[in-house]
């Protein structure tokens, strides 16, 4: 059997540009992080901030516009370089820092953080629990952690919708892999638990594309796309649509000691 390894998208930087940050979705997935962070009372004031797997560097953008200093990380070379570039050119490169490092290499020698980030990563990972232990080791004692990760319900449910039943039945393992398309989604309620084992207190939890993706007419999501925003906004942090979401954002804090 072939041993599982992180994923690495040197060489596809500009596709994922293109086809994720470019997009609706990727528009609607900042604009709801946006909203979870700057909500937090930890970055009223300027903060250091680590974002690892941070790729091209958009949410560490908004939150260096904001006043706070951050350190980005990635094992993609050419990721950073598009950070780098694009935060040069808005006048913030006094405050993004870049590192081609891996999270072990980083939990082994990095000075620790009031606040990491960790988004859309944790599911191209080879071993995602252990990376939650490392995690921690990150941050300072009642840090903030704001993890979020591709929802293994959310695919279930929407691949059901699809009426992909051959696909839902086999356990969603399919022979081509999508180069873009996280093949490790998680579940809520495992990543949950291993939050808890490292220690960590649950803040908040919201869906990420409650609505989004099961919009019968695709083509809503451009044309309708405030509507959309808004509402999403409105009810993501509401069960049953909190747990809807493609992704899942929590919120936690390490132990105070």
């Amino acid at each position: 059997m072939t041993k599982k390894q992180d994923r690495n998208f040197d060489g596809m930087a500009q596709k994922f540009q293109r086809n994720i940050y470019q997009t609706t979705k990727g528009q609607l997935r900042q604009q709801v992080l946006l909203r979870d962070l700057l909500a937090l009372p930890e970055l009223q004031q300027p903060q250091r901030i680590l974002d690892v797997g941070a790729g091209q560097g958009q949410m560490a953008l908004e939150l260096a516009r904001h006043g706070h200093q951050l350190l980005l990380t990635d094992i993609s070379a050419s990721m950073l370089q598009i950070a780098a570039e694009q935060a040069g050119q808005a006048g913030l490169g006094d405050r993004i820092q870049c590192q081609q490092s891996s999270l072990q290499q980083l939990s082994e020698q990095q000075p620790r953080f009031p606040v990491v980030l960790c988004h859309a990563m944790l599911e191209w990972l080879a071993e995602p629990e252990q990376a939650i232990s490392q995690l921690r080791q990150l941050i300072e004692p009642g840090g903030i952690l704001s993890l979020m990760f591709y929802n293994l319900d959310a695919k279930r449910f929407g691949n059901l919708l699809y009426g992909n039943f051959e696909y839902v039945a086999a356990g969603l393992a399919q022979r081509k892999t999508v180069p873009l398309s996280p093949q490790h989604p998680l579940s809520p309620s495992e990543v949950l638990a291993w939050c808890e084992s490292a220690g960590f207190e649950l803040l908040s939890k919201t869906g990420v594309r409650c609505f989004h993706d099961y919009l019968r007419q695709p083509s809503m999501q451009q044309s309708h796309f405030a509507e959309l925003l808004a509402l999403e906004l409105q009810y993501n942090r509401q069960e049953p649509y909190a747990s809807l979401g493609k992704y899942i954002h929590l919120v936690v804090r390490a132990p105070r000691s």
